[in-house]
């Protein structure tokens, strides 16, 4: 067992005093460090970033972020709900580390997709036949998911087709639950 008890701390974020969201910050008494890889490797959507040392992951619908000494959660509901929720989160990195033997750590780090990064890849015609007034601005709202691919026809051309196959990868691996 790597993680055999913490202190939880609740926080108002100091960007809203006196608002109603808190977060949760868990002190383990403990460095995870060596865990992390392997978290990374078996949690679909965590993002590792090894020059900080953590690793961040979203479950259901709050931010979790692992670092060598504290887990933090964004949007808690409660102090008791903080706690089962620590308490689950130890239970994973306790299990992952007791595994760690069949388990391959990952020290990928996915790389984030740049409105440029897509634009280079469609057409560049301006048609505004996705409504966007230019294929840059259809980019920048394909990357933050307020558009999808199959809203731009031309980029489905035959003359197309490689940089089709290119986008659909790069936005699959950017969010792997778009496809």
């Amino acid at each position: 067992m790597l993680i055999e008890g913490f202190e939880l701390e609740i926080l108002t974020p100091p960007c809203e005093p006196g608002g109603e969201r808190f977060f949760a910050k868990a002190h383990l008494g403990v460095d995870i460090s060596g865990v992390l890889p392997y978290l990374n490797g078996v949690l679909s959507g965590a993002s590792f970033t090894p020059a900080a040392n953590a690793l961040t992951w979203q479950r259901d619908g709050h931010m979790v972020a692992f670092h060598a000494l504290e887990i933090d959660i964004s949007d808690i509901k409660s102090r008791e709900w903080a706690e089962e929720e620590v308490n689950r989160l130890v239970d994973l990195v306790n299990s992952t580390w007791d595994r760690r033997e069949d388990l391959t750590p990952s020290f990928e780090s996915p790389q984030r997709l740049t409105p440029m990064a897509v634009y280079e890849r469609l057409p560049q015609t301006n048609c505004g036949e996705c409504s966007e007034s230019t294929c840059f601005n259809f980019a920048l709202k394909l990357v933050a998911s307020l558009r999808d691919l199959r809203d731009c026809l031309p980029v489905y051309e035959p003359e197309n087709a490689e940089n089709l196959a290119a986008l659909q990868a790069a936005l699959d691996a950017a969010s792997p639950s778009r496809g």
